[in-house]
């Protein structure tokens, strides 16, 4: 499929995910009925997903309700530093084959994810509100956000996959193309477990990359099922790893294998600052420089001009700063 026809056949210009209004009784009763589903679904056990094998240890990580920490959200694995190892180097076997597939077949990945979402967006709401303790609103914006990272990230890649005006220079022939880089680290926060996630895992496969997911030991569950979503959708399985364990030991072998390509973070300065000094130094046998894109704690500044609406900027700082007990 082309480019071109691949953008007829979806939405042909981005737009933000309507968020769902609980306002209304047809939403309250999907999203009791999302609950109820759950509720069925608690506890269960999912395996690490390295090399497009599913992989069990005798060690576990439960991931609890923070509204209620007796509930038993799901259980996963405790992952060593040698299964580490392993997820990297199959990610580097399988970006030798991904990064070869046209950038519309794997955008078309991101795109039917986006609706498979859409469809189990109440089920997928319900999750969020059990494993990371958001209302029924800041978990579906968070679903929403996701959807819009699939969706967006997709469109820009249909831009980015085509040759790229440059400057003419007389005499000269020249061109950028934009290639990928190898198996990235995705390391998203517990408190955007959907949208963060969901975004630094999409932005890093359509591209090309192959990735290994660790998601936060507060939050695994959510990352789990949507990396079912991702395979449901089509993405290979050997292209996203699913890997969940301790940050000091197999977190770090992620960070310091020769052959990890680059490192998306969101969360604490600390660790922040801790990949950020691991992935500097070069490791034997390593042959390239690897990146980070570290996103760490911070205030932004909000500036208001005499054209806004005043009561709406106010609502919008109140709720940026203290929506989700404030830890946004």
């Amino acid at each position: 499929m082309m480019a071109s026809s691949l953008k007829t056949s979806h939405r042909k210009k981005f737009q933000n995910e309507p968020v769902v209004d609980f306002s209304t009784p047809a939403n309250r009763k999907r999203m009791e009925a999302a609950q109820r589903e759950v509720n069925g679904m608690l506890g269960r056990e999912y395996p690490l997903m390295i090399g497009g094998k599913e992989v069990t240890t005798l060690e576990k990580i439960e991931s609890r309700n923070p509204s209620h920490p007796d509930e038993i959200v799901g259980v996963v694995q405790k992952a060593t530093a040698a299964m580490a190892n392993e997820a990297v180097e199959a990610a580097n076997r399988a970006f030798e084959r991904w990064k070869r597939v046209p950038a519309e077949k794997r955008v078309a990945c991101l795109f039917r994810a986006s609706d498979i979402i859409r469809k189990r967006r109440f089920e997928l709401d319900a999750w969020l509100c059990r494993e990371t303790g958001k209302t029924w609103p800041e978990a579906d914006a968070d679903i929403a956000e996701l959807i819009d990272f699939l969706e967006f990230y997709g469109r820009e890649m249909l831009r980015l996959a085509v040759p790229q005006k440059l400057v003419p220079v007389r005499g000269e022939k020249n061109y950028l193309e934009y290639i990928p880089l190898g198996a990235g680290i995705i390391i998203p926060p517990w408190n955007f477990a959907g949208a963060i996630m969901g975004g630094m895992t999409a932005a890093a496969i359509v591209t090309g990359n192959t990735a290994i997911l660790k998601p936060s030991s507060d939050a695994p569950v959510i990352a789990a099922l949507f990396v079912d979503i991702l395979y449901e959708a089509g993405v290979p399985y050997d292209v996203v790893s699913f890997f969940t364990g301790p940050g000091g030991s197999a977190g770090e072998a992620l960070v310091t294998h020769p052959k990890t390509r680059f490192i998306a973070f969101t969360g604490s300065k600390e660790a922040g600052l801790r990949i950020c000094e691991q992935a500097a130094k070069a490791q034997p046998g390593q042959i390239w420089i690897k990146r980070t894109i570290l996103e760490m704690g911070g205030k932004d500044a909000i500036i208001v001009d005499d054209e806004a609406d005043l009561d709406a900027a106010v609502e919008g700082v109140a709720v940026s700063a203290f929506g989700y007990q404030g830890q946004k």
